[in-house]
């Protein structure tokens, strides 16, 4: 019996009306091997997901931006998207702001990554952080599966099944951090945090669409100190007893 072809779509997140953004990727994607389409980022809160300011004070250490609010929204949104999908596998995910190796994204797409439990791969991220190798040659040959401890930051590229839909949109639906923050919290979570190296992405170096204000010093209010204390003790805790188990390193 012949197996049914792995169904994965594509999916670019983009604000409707960044109508330079749409133009400079589609030119730049123009021939690609996987079919891909736009989806509409989000620019507000989802009515799925709670934000309350204080507990987002608490476990940052400042309120989220509009812009971050609609960012995690879209990316949240198209986990519940694929969850109600009876046409596809995965979703691979990718910002407006990336040029992309399609050689390799249309390779990696036809694979069904779940069936090694490797329900969340990035295509990209942001910091370096510790990591270390799970498989070689993963699709291709000269490119690494890694598995990546901590916070490395970035959304501009990832695979996710419905598995890993699943759960991180049941962890997910109290907004308390942006999205890349929640999402690299694997300890926490459990979905762990896997990586392709090389990169098949490049972001361009262009201005953030969530803006830079996320960046300025926000002094936390007097009766949120101590709780925000406890919980950024308790968040290093957690990150160095996880890699210390898994990864044996201790910051």
């Amino acid at each position: 019996m012949t197996p049914r072809p792995v169904r994965t779509r594509i999916f670019v997140v983009s604000m409707a009306n960044a109508s330079e953004r749409r133009r400079a990727f589609a030119a730049d994607a123009a021939g690609a091997e996987a079919p891909w389409r736009f989806f509409d980022a989000w620019d507000r809160l989802h009515p799925d997901l709670e934000y309350d300011e204080d507990a987002a004070i608490v476990a940052k250490g400042r309120p989220l931006r509009q812009g971050e609010i609609g960012c995690y929204s879209s990316h949240f949104a198209l986990w519940l998207q694929l969850l109600a999908d009876p046409d596809a596998d995965q979703y691979i995910v990718l910002e407006d702001d990336v040029i992309v190796d399609w050689d390799y994204v249309a390779r990696f797409a036809a694979v069904y990554h779940g069936a090694a439990g490797h329900d969340y791969v990035r295509l990209y991220y942001k910091k370096p952080a510790p990591s270390r190798i799970i498989a070689k040659d993963y699709v291709c040959r000269a490119t690494w599966l890694t598995e990546v401890a901590g916070y490395c930051f970035g959304t501009q590229g990832y695979m996710i099944t419905r598995a890993g839909a699943e759960r991180l949109a049941a962890h997910c639906r109290e907004l308390r951090r942006p999205i890349d923050d929640e999402m690299d919290r694997s300890w926490v979570h459990g979905v762990r945090n896997l990586a392709v190296f090389p990169f098949p992405l490049m972001e361009r170096k262009v201005e953030s669409g969530i803006g830079l204000q996320r960046f300025e010093r926000f002094p936390v209010p007097r009766r949120l100190k101590l709780q925000r204390l406890v919980a950024h003790t308790r968040e290093r805790a957690g990150y160095q007893l996880f890699g210390r188990r898994r990864f044996r390193f201790q910051r």
